[in-house]
């Protein structure tokens, strides 16, 4: 069948040359695009639905107009290709996408062991694509090494073939009982369990990362790779040794459990990161004091039992009576030691606090204040699963313990358990309603996960309880944006800038509303205010800057987007802009160079070849133009106005037949397009008058 398809043309426009690979899902081939010049090379994605009566292709073809949609978005980013076409033909559906040259990386994990550092280098790369991915509300679901490419151009890795299109082809129907199943997708090997079982989460792709990792330090296949017969649990680090940290990171990576896994791609990546920080070194000097009062806690406590002892040989007294000597002796050490920690948490040395804290519940373990203790330095050292559990202790001890309720739905938001977090909350308010703080965390929490407008009444309570509350107004304001109802989230930025007039984040946002509003003038105002008290706040520069671009201000644009690149060097979006404004002035060498910028950071966007080709235009270099328009269309080739530039620029070349061509591909791509029409009929009129001159004849 795959040899069938060679030199075969899809819907006239895509000619296959070459087959790469295959299964159940369907064939993936090597095509060249005959309606572009040079005719690119691009990957065309042929899926085979297990059916075809009418109830399973009409399935099959709503989820692959949605799935066509979720890779048309992941596509902008650089490191997943491009979506370049999808259509349906004979009742067969096909993905045309970029082509990367380059190697997978199962090439790479061989029988040689890889570093650790190189590793750690191979997972981060990974997981910061994946980042992106779990962002946009999307599992991959067949993370594994042939889906890894290494890019030939930049060495750079490259996610592909997501499995959520391969879905597409393995929905059943049963017509009489309207039942569906699916087959399971993934790759054996990297799939965990509840993948397995139909309901894959952002942390199945994290086990996946974390086979690799496995891979990739041991040097084993994945059917070498051994299992805990009792637990499932992976056995790996017999076979290497790393840093203790990056193990149970790695372990923490590939649970059996996806509760006990990294919930997604950030947290992963956000730990990894934290590895390879240095290490802050205590002083010791400054923590003497408190081990010398630890040591004399532990003499007295010997003294007292020694004297215990002998009171008991000589006057009877119980046994009991000297347990609670011991036991109170026992309660004021630890009293002392916590408040100790106490001092130590004020003055921000958290580490030290920590040491003090645990001291406290060696002495006395049921001492739910310094489980709390514990729990709040945890949280500040961003160490939120042991937080957790020195919370639940906490809780455990005292059931009623307000502040470990609360504590525990801080770091339950940080982990982004916010359902969980929003219980913890509620038993908090249960306890005591009147923490503003509380009301407002339960706001974020329910705003997190949409729920906005629960959110505005949690934030509503936190600000009758404190009317200077500034976050809880700034926060309404963000989940009123949320909303759409742009009036009644400006009210409340201007509550949140009146109470903390230097509050960049409330200026940026109300910004934002006004945006939507179409009210420019004020938006710029209120993004000058922003970076007025955060210099470096190269968000709200760019937003100023683009409110300048509307307001026909374009020297002041230039000014803002400088401000921009000065901050963040590699902002597309600030160097794009700035060609634009420096376009608009005419600068159309400064415009080319900013373009060309912003193509170093972002190459497939094809507005802005798009434009660089009209700079190019405007100054008369109509060649390098016309290769401009020809990427442009390369990435959308449904882009009119590019067809239609392209044509002028081939007409000034007086290339005419090539610039007829351009022109209709603008017309078959908006069929109304009257100035595409006109040149066409100029250009064919030119070549007319052309071929009608008759040839002069020689008078002898």
């Amino acid at each position: 069948m795959a040899r069938q398809m060679l030199g075969n043309t899809l819907v006239g426009r895509y000619q296959i040359i070459r087959h790469l690979g295959g299964g159940g899902f369907g064939e993936t081939f090597v095509a060249c695009d005959t309606q572009l010049p040079g005719l690119p090379q691009c990957v065309v994605k042929k899926l085979k639905p297990q059916s075809n009566d009418p109830v399973s292709l009409q399935t099959a073809r709503r989820l692959f107009d949605t799935e066509a949609q979720v890779l048309y978005k992941l596509g902008t980013h650089d490191r997943i290709p491009q979506l370049l076409a999808y259509f349906e033909e004979n009742q067969e559906f096909y993905l045309v996408q970029e082509f990367i040259e380059g190697h997978d990386l199962s090439q790479e994990l061989t029988s040689q062991k890889i570093t650790q550092a190189e590793v750690i280098s191979l997972l981060e790369e990974i997981l910061e694509i994946l980042e992106f991915v779990h962002r946009q509300k999307v599992i991959h679901r067949d993370v594994n090494p042939r889906n890894i490419l290494r890019r030939k151009l930049d060495n750079k890795l490259i996610l592909i073939d997501f499995g959520a299109v391969k879905e597409i082809t393995t929905q059943v129907i049963n017509p009489q009982l309207k039942t569906k199943s699916t087959v399971a997708i993934g790759t054996p090997g990297y799939i965990p369990g509840e993948q397995a079982q139909g309901s894959p989460k952002y942390s199945s792709d994290i086990y996946a990362v974390g086979i690799i990792a496995i891979q990739a330090l041991t040097g084993l296949s994945t059917d070498q790779i051994e299992k805990d017969a009792e637990t499932n649990e992976i056995i790996w680090q017999n076979h290497i040794s790393v840093i203790p940290d990056f193990a149970n990171f790695i372990d923490k990576m590939v649970r059996y459990d996806f509760r006990q896994r990294y919930a997604s791609a950030t947290l992963a990546l956000q730990t990894l990161k934290d590895l390879q920080k240095p290490q802050s070194k205590t002083v010791t000097l400054a923590f003497s004091p408190i081990k010398n009062q630890i040591s004399k806690v532990k003499e007295k406590q010997k003294g007292i039992l020694l004297k215990s002892v002998i009171a008991l040989t000589f006057i009877g007294v119980s046994i009991g009576a000297s347990l609670a000597i011991v036991h109170k002796i026992n309660s004021n050490n630890a009293i002392e030691l916590y408040n100790q920690a106490n001092t130590l948490y004020d003055l921000q040395r958290y580490q030290d606090a920590l040491s003090v804290y645990e001291q406290a519940v060696d002495i006395k373990p049921k001492y739910a204040q310094g489980w709390n203790g514990q729990g709040k330095t945890l949280y500040e050292l961003k160490q939120y699963k042991e937080a957790l559990t020195a919370y639940d202790k906490a809780i455990q001890i005292k059931p009623d313990y307000l502040d470990a309720w609360s504590g525990r739905g801080f770091v339950l938001d940080k982990l982004q358990r916010y359902n969980e977090a929003i219980a913890s909350f509620d038993k908090a308010l249960q306890l005591e309603n009147n923490h503003s703080n509380v009301w407002n965390a339960k706001g974020e929490a329910l705003s997190n996960l949409t729920q906005y407008d629960k959110a505005i009444k949690a934030y509503d309570k936190a600000i009758e309880l404190k009317a200077d509350y500034y976050e809880a107004w700034y926060h309404k304001g963000l989940a009123l944006q949320n909303l759409k109802r742009y009036d009644e989230a400006i009210t409340a930025f201007d509550k949140a800038v009146e109470l903390k007039p230097d509050y960049s984040l409330a200026w940026y946002n109300r910004g934002n509303a006004l945006v939507n509003l179409q009210r420019y003038q004020e938006a710029f105002t209120a993004y000058d205010k922003a970076v007025q008290y955060k210099d470096n706040y190269y968000q709200a520069w760019l937003s100023r800057g683009n409110m300048l671009i509307n307001l026909q201000r374009y020297l002041e644009a230039i000014e803002s987007f400088n401000q921009v690149i000065k901050y963040n060097r590699n902002s597309y979006q600030a160097w794009f802009n700035r060609g634009w404004a420096l376009h608009k002035m005419q600068r159309y060498d400064d415009a080319v160079t900013s373009y060309n910028k912003a193509i170093e950071i972002k190459r497939n966007d094809y507005q802005v070849w798009y434009n660089l080709g009209n700079s190019l235009f405007n100054l008369k270099k109509y060649q390098e133009a016309i290769a401009s328009y020809n990427r442009a269309v390369r990435y959308k080739a449904d882009s009119y106005e590019t067809w239609y530039s392209r044509g002028n620029a081939l007409y000034n070349l007086k290339r005419y037949q090539e610039a007829i061509a351009s022109y209709e591909q603008a017309i078959k791509f908006k069929p109304d397009y009257k100035e595409a029409i006109d040149a066409r009929n100029l250009t064919l009129s030119i070549l007319q008058a052309e071929k009608s001159k008759l040839p002069v004849i020689p008078n002898f």
